[in-house]
């Protein structure tokens, strides 16, 4: 198995937003009060049973292109939820269910994740949620995609979210949703331990007069679905590393028997604490951006017009091309012909990490 070093490459794209101001977010969320009220068919031919094939497994999931996708959410917009990646805050729940996983460094060298989900129907509690980074809501508007949060910096996040108007849950308004488990507050600390119950979704969603179908743009998914699977052939990769900075980098082992990359969390499995299995995922996608620190020391400034990067799947990797073209437009991932990349079946996690950082594929 040969090892390689890959040196990330430096290439200068546009932030598409470039407001200048900063702020303290611990001094500047609202948290909302604890709510104590939320603590086979067959058909008989003349001779034999004929087994009927229910409707939903020719439906593909539109972020998975996985089949026996629920029917009735066909055509439906997707949620987006924010995620605690602290260490501290470890282990997550609700994050294994989720279809696409992005991480994105935010202040301090540490990530944060942002989880979605094509069915808001069947969403399971999310833990613990976090608050936006301006970053995060503009990859949702492009994927037309309600937005979850818990808080805001009070500067560029703010200002995103007012300016864009995307649909949006804040756990800071919405404390009939977002809520505190009790278990986890015995050992963690409060911040830790603010959930997103999924059940509730579809009612506030409905309550909220949000539109729940998915505009024209979006209506296709945002990968172009292999029909059969793909080896993208440029090197081998049964072993990857994402490093965000020294304390923080996702490790992703190939398991060839599920055809998944395993991912590590700095070093240590990656569990989801309600299914206690190790989160994995058919497609490692790595977008290298410019993203460096604000003019406050603070904050972070993450480029979302495109760049290069990396995909990797089925044992095998290649050097990627990506362009955001707008706010509102999805992420779209093209070969090394200018061709869109074809994508396997399966869940995906997408980490954008800075043009500098490490990156290492053996």
């Amino acid at each position: 198995m040969n090892l390689k070093k890959l040196g990330a490459l430096a290439f200068a794209v546009a932030t598409i937003i470039n407001t200048t101001g900063c702020g303290d977010e611990a001094s500047s969320l609202t948290e909302p009060p604890v709510n104590p009220d939320y603590v086979e068919q067959t058909t008989e031919a003349t001779t034999e049973a004929v087994t009927e094939v229910p409707a939903e497994a020719n439906i593909a999931n539109p972020l998975t292109g996985e089949k026996d996708y629920n029917a009735d959410a066909v055509g439906k917009r997707p949620v987006a939820v924010m995620v605690n990646n602290l260490k501290d805050a470890l282990p997550q729940y609700g994050i294994e269910q989720a279809d696409i996983i992005y991480e994105i460094p935010v202040e301090g060298g540490i990530t944060r994740l942002m989880a979605v989900y094509a069915d808001y129907t069947s969403m399971p509690d999310i833990c613990s949620v976090r608050s936006c980074r301006y970053y995060y809501p503009i990859i949702a508007l492009g994927m037309d995609a309600i937005y979850c949060h818990w808080g805001a910096d009070q500067t560029i996040a703010m200002d995103t979210l007012n300016r864009t108007g995307i649909d949006r849950l804040d756990g800071a308004n919405e404390n009939d949703i977002f809520l505190r488990d009790d278990e986890r507050a015995k050992k963690y600390a409060s911040e830790h331990t603010g959930y997103l119950k999924g059940s509730a979704i579809p009612g506030k969603i409905e309550s909220k007069g949000f539109r729940t179908d998915i505009n024209s743009r979006n209506a296709e998914g945002c990968f172009n679905f292999a029909e059969d699977k793909v080896t993208p052939a440029d090197m081998t990769a049964v072993s990857v590393q994402v490093k965000f900075s020294n304390s923080y980098y996702s490790d992703f082992e190939y398991d060839e028997a599920t055809g998944e990359y395993l991912k590590f969390h700095s070093g240590k499995p990656h569990i989801d604490g309600r299914t206690e299995k190790q989160i994995g995922f058919e497609n490692v996608i790595i977008l290298q951006s410019d993203i460096h620190t604000r003019s406050c020391g603070y904050l972070m400034d993450v480029g979302l017009t495109g760049g290069t990067g990396y995909y990797v799947s089925n044992g095998g990797a290649q050097s990627i091309t990506w362009k955001k073209e707008s706010e509102t437009s999805p992420i779209k991932l093209y070969d090394a012909s200018g061709s869109e990349l074809e994508v396997n079946v399966g869940e995906s996690y997408i980490g954008i990490i800075g043009s500098e950082k490490p990156i290492t594929i053996e």
